[in-house]
């Protein structure tokens, strides 16, 4: 019976050997080294002479290990030996002629020079990295930390899921009529929510979250004035159909946003999930602004009547100043958290989405 032999291709590192057996659908693979250093391989395959059993024998330049991995895949067989010494070989056989079945594997030679640089490369890679692993303490507390912040983000994203699903169902049910009751029925849970969020301020001062403090302050500082100052003071507010608007506002942002950082806590992501929570933030968040300003605009009055809050003077000057006066200088503040707030989810998103490209590239 004539032996066949595939068609076999080779490449080497200082430390490796790589052979390519051109077997598809290879099965029965039986590879051995023999006591002269001489690499067996048998398998059943599809090769150059079809279906049929291929057979070939290498007798390295230099001594390997016996430990000898191969791989099969439906197009081919791939080998690798490791060398019992780091070095370059001249050539892969002991006889100097070259068996008619090997040749070079292009797509993994490289000559000497490069195979040094790729060497040295690898070891500067391993050192950096064990050096890195070394500066870096284990942190004791990281668990705890995790289980904080997913609590802390799970119990948002109930508190907001609630008060946005309650004022969607009584839209569908009642129209525009559950506009001017919103702040009666979803008001409790939304200051449990936004005294929860005060945490949001503390964790970055903790070093709990990478997250600026600054952007943290201005958001939750601006609606809890919204909130405790203009909703819940003011009786009179709270009828007016803003109030819906806000509060509708401000949930949909949020039962994206926190279910985003539950999953980070726990090393998870949802491509969906993470472009909304990079995204949405563009139309609602100027919409929530422009939202909030109408509110503060149709307090104005209100507490220029009421007295409220207004600053006692001297007889001299007046009676006392109107807490509205403060509130017209914070509708310009409102509008610059917008801008310094803005730029902060973009500059967030940019770096997200550019880091994204850099890893497929």
């Amino acid at each position: 019976m004539q032996i066949l032999t595939p068609h076999v291709y080779w490449a080497q590192r200082h430390g490796e050997i790589y052979l390519r057996v051109e077997l598809s659908d290879a099965k029965n693979i039986d590879i051995s080294l023999q006591e002269n250093n001489t690499l067996q391989f048998r398998g059943q395959g599809h090769g150059a002479k079809g279906d049929n059993e291929y057979v070939f024998s290498l007798e390295f330049l230099e001594p390997v290990r016996p430990e000898i991995k191969h791989k099969s895949t439906q197009r081919q067989v791939d080998i690798k030996i490791k060398k019992q010494e780091v070095r370059w070989w001249d050539r892969l056989t002991l006889q100097e002629k070259k068996p008619l079945f090997l040749a070079p594997d292009f797509d993994r030679w490289l000559d000497e020079s490069d195979a040094e640089m790729e060497l040295q490369a690898k070891e500067e890679e391993k050192i950096n990295r064990i050096s890195v692993e070394s500066r870096v303490r284990k942190d004791p507390f990281l668990g705890l930390k995790r289980g904080y912040l997913f609590m802390y983000n799970l119990v948002q994203f109930l508190g907001f899921s609630w008060i946005f699903v309650n004022m969607t169902v009584r839209l569908f049910i009642l129209g525009q009529d559950s506009f001017y009751d919103t702040f009666h029925t979803t008001a409790d849970m939304m200051y449990f929510c936004q005294m929860m969020a005060v945490l949001e301020v503390i964790n970055p001062l903790l070093g709990l979250v990478k997250t600026g403090f600054f952007p943290a302050m201005i958001q939750v500082a601006g609606r809890n004035v919204i909130l405790f100052v203009i909703f819940g003071c003011l009786e009179d507010m709270q009828n007016k159909a803003v109030v819906f608007f806000v509060f509708y506002l401000w949930s949909t942002i949020e039962i994206f946003r926190y279910p985003f950082y539950m999953l980070a806590c726990i090393g998870n992501e949802w491509k969906l999930l993470t472009w909304l929570r990079y995204s949405i933030w563009i139309p609602l968040y100027p919409l929530g602004v422009v939202a909030e300003a109408v509110a503060v605009i149709q307090s104005l009055p209100i507490f220029d009547e009421t007295r409220l809050f207004s600053l006692p003077l001297p007889a001299v000057l007046g009676h006392s100043l109107s807490f509205s006066y403060t509130l017209q200088v914070y509708l310009v503040l409102m509008f610059l958290g917008l801008f310094i707030n803005f730029r902060h989810l973009y500059k967030q998103r940019r770096r997200r989405y550019r880091s994204k490209k850099r890893k497929v590239h």
